[in-house]
């Protein structure tokens, strides 16, 4: 599951049986802490100026486990020696949480928003001790993280049931996909959270706004950006399975100019992943290491009083050995290695960003350039090196015209070309899309947003999707009601289309069609104890046609390909409870019951189990010192056997306690540790690649 001979034959034999294996560019940071009044038409107080909503409905405390005299927002500091920055017209201060950027890209309000979304500060992430984004994601409801053998594996996410490659993932603003990949994903395992500042998981349909790749949601992140006088952090990490992480960041402003420049060093030097009843006779269990570098920046000055321009670059080198496996002809039977396999990554993310205000910052414009570029190289034991390099160019306007406090429309276009080189072969394809999208409250309380989006490919034609989403807010009753409905299409990826791999008798098929998915949900949000405690529940049902999936080998051509054969269909339910015990004890509690269903077979979709439950709880039993926990439940799933692909493997259900604490010495030195899987729990997520096992962790923080 390792190596490119490896992936690539799991990749065939796994889609013979199931469906697995707009780009709307948003700004490169959203509003830190002073937003403008989140409510579209705000009520006038006696003065005639906007009032703020009052909160009575679920809003920011739904989103986050920590308790509530961590989340209070922190002031916004001016640099020495410049002019306090004026805020925006009937601005307020809000604890982060309370709103996101993804739904519309724009700033908006949890409590307005009537598509499903998660939103993760950085401070839950510190809070929790979560050191990957795969980590973040395992406890987000509506959401499956499979990692194929500890730090560094290739990490797939199922939104909703659909399929890994399914979610698209954006980085400030950035499409991070690969387009060397034979399914064009991300692996979310190379993303460190030490310079996140928030994550949020948009579940449904979404090519509406993102445009392809979104059929179960997007996965939207932000880095930190700098803000008021110079602020340098610096942590060190040490623990079991040889880890050691370290961290440095220096992030401020001065009246016109803001910077973040970030250095994350992770490493794990001996984690077992190999179960021993797969090794034959004689073959050494070999543990995987990982090594994790990763350079990141985020700049902007303001040209004039209404020029802006930004610029971030995520730079990502990582080095991954492993106990691969080889499939020997002729009968390509599969033997675990006795030698180590090495995975070499690198990433290059770079976007340039002008913002142009007019019309006294009613119509803010957009006009940004992305470069990316992902090299792999694969080192295996039997088959020797392979190598691959995606590369994508982007140019993207995006226009936000407030009409009204009531009515807020965006448009936006973008072109953009992906190239794929391996050896023998180089494909390059262009695409371009436009779309439309108004938010609108066109009475107190009532939320509207829609949008519309038309995408053009070179080879496989055009494709109109889009997304309605209302939600309603009843104040008197502390109740929010919300549902959506959306389209959503995944282009074929060039690897599919245009790369064979004549040892495995697999001939590509240029003749794919894009994917699609038809999704809704509807739900309610009910604040009680005024406002003290939260719950809701959502029923979601999404349908996916066109899927793309491994053809028989043909005894004629004695070759396999892929095709649009394939149909799932996947509903559930999404649950929450959330409650301030006291103003430093808060729990949640997040539980997903979900059936989703190869409609060609009737057989269960794999790596879907049907529940999965987590509770997490913070404690601050005094100023300094802050206590984390929770347990996730996963239930049983199908999978297929590593070492016979046989289908249809029964995958038990497990349950993963983790506990971490955090110590202020003073305003400046935090000393902090960890604990996962507390009680050693042993498990497979995959089938045929041990889970991780009891590691604990400690390391200290220095801020100025």
């Amino acid at each position: 599951m390792q190596s490119k001979s490896y992936h690539y034959a799991a990749a065939v034999l796994v889609l013979a049986m199931l469906p697995e294996a707009a780009n709307a560019q948003l700004a490169t940071s959203p509003a830190p802490v002073l937003i403008p009044e989140v409510s579209v038409t705000a009520p006038a107080d006696g003065a005639g100026k906007p009032a703020a909503r009052p909160v009575k409905a679920p809003a920011a405390a739904q989103q986050s486990s920590t308790p509530r005299v961590q989340n209070k927002p922190e002031p916004v500091a001016d640099a020495p020696k410049s002019k306090p920055k004026a805020a925006p017209a009937g601005a307020v201060a809000v604890d982060p949480a309370a709103v996101s950027v993804s739904p519309t890209g724009t700033t908006q309000a949890v409590e307005t928003v009537g598509s499903s979304v998660t939103v993760v500060t950085s401070q839950e992430i510190e809070a929790q001790q979560r050191r990957t984004a795969n980590d973040v994601l395992k406890t987000v409801p509506g959401v499956n993280v499979v990692q194929g053998g500890g730090p560094g594996a290739l990490t797939s996410v199922f939104i909703r049931g659909t399929n890994s490659n399914h979610s698209k993932t954006l980085i400030d603003g950035i499409d991070v996909s690969d387009p060397s990949g034979v399914n064009r994903g991300y692996n979310l395992g190379h993303l460190t959270t030490f310079d996140l500042e928030r994550i949020e998981v948009l579940r449904g349909p979404q090519s509406g706004l993102y445009g392809a790749d979104a059929l179960g949601g997007v996965v939207v992140v932000y880095t930190k950006k700098g803000e008021g006088p110079l602020k340098v952090d610096a942590m060190a990490e040490a623990g079991s399975f040889g880890t050691f992480n370290q961290a440095l960041s220096a992030r401020g402003s001065t009246d016109k100019f803001n910077y973040a420049f970030n250095v994350a060093h992770s490493r794990s030097d001996s984690v077992p992943v190999t179960p021993g009843n797969i090794l034959l006779p004689g073959t050494p269990n070999i543990k995987s290491n990982y090594d994790n570098m990763t350079y990141s920046t985020k700049l902007g000055v303001d040209v004039s009083p209404d020029v802006t321009l930004n610029f971030v670059a995520r730079y990502v080198e990582t080095a991954f050995g492993f106990q691969g496996d080889s499939f020997l002809q002729p009968a390509y039977d599969l033997t675990t290695d006795s030698a180590k396999s090495r995975q070499d990554t690198t990433q290059l993310y770079t976007r340039g960003e002008a913002v142009w205000r007019v019309f006294g910052g009613r119509v803010t414009n957009y006009f940004g350039i992305n470069y990316s570029d992902l090299t792999t190289k694969d080192f295996a034991p039997n088959s020797g090196a392979s190598f691959g390099d995606g590369q994508r160019v982007k140019y993207d306007w995006r226009s936000v015209v407030q009409v009204s406090r009531g009515l807020t429309v965006t448009a936006g276009a973008d072109t953009q070309t992906e190239k794929l080189q391996v050896p023998a072969l180089t494909a390059e394809e262009g695409s371009k899309g436009a779309y439309v999208q108004a938010v609108a409250e066109p009475v107190h309380n009532l939320f509207l947003t829609g949008n519309l989006r038309y995408d053009d490919n070179e080879h496989f034609g055009g494709a109109t999707t889009w997304r309605f989403a209302p939600a309603y807010v009843f104040d008197a009753t502390g109740t929010k009601i919300k549902g959506s409905y959306g389209t959503a299409f995944k282009a074929p990826s060039l690897s599919q289309r245009f790369q064979d791999f004549p040892d495995f008798l697999f001939v590509a098929n240029p003749n794919l069609k894009p994917e699609e998915s038809t999704g809704w949900d509807v739900g309610f949000e009910q604040a009680v104890l005024s406002g003290r405690a939260q719950f809701g529940a959502t029923y979601f049902h999404n349908d996916i046609t066109n899927l793309i999936n491994g053809t028989p080998f043909s005894m004629i051509t004695f070759t396999s390909s892929v095709d649009n054969i394939g149909r799932a269909k996947t509903t559930g339910v999404e649950l929450f409870g959330a409650a301030d015990l006291t103003d430093a004890l808060r729990v949640r509690a997040d539980y997903t019951y979900m059936e989703a269903f190869n409609e060609m077979s009737g057989k269960e979709l794999l790596r879907r189990p049907r529940e999965k439950l987590t509770v997490s709880a913070g404690w601050k039993p005094s100023k300094p010192l802050l206590l984390t926990g929770s347990v996730t439940y996963v239930g049983s799933s199908f999978d297929l056997e590593r070492s016979t692909f046989a289908p249809q493997v029964v995958l038990p259900g497990y349950a993963l306690v983790n506990v971490a604490a955090d110590y202020a010495l003073n305003d400046n030195v935090s000393l902090f540790g960890r604990i996962d899987n507390l009680f050693d729990k042993k498990y497979q997520n995959p089938a045929g690649f041990d889970g991780t096992g009891l590691g604990a962790f400690a390391g200290v923080r220095l801020r100025n």
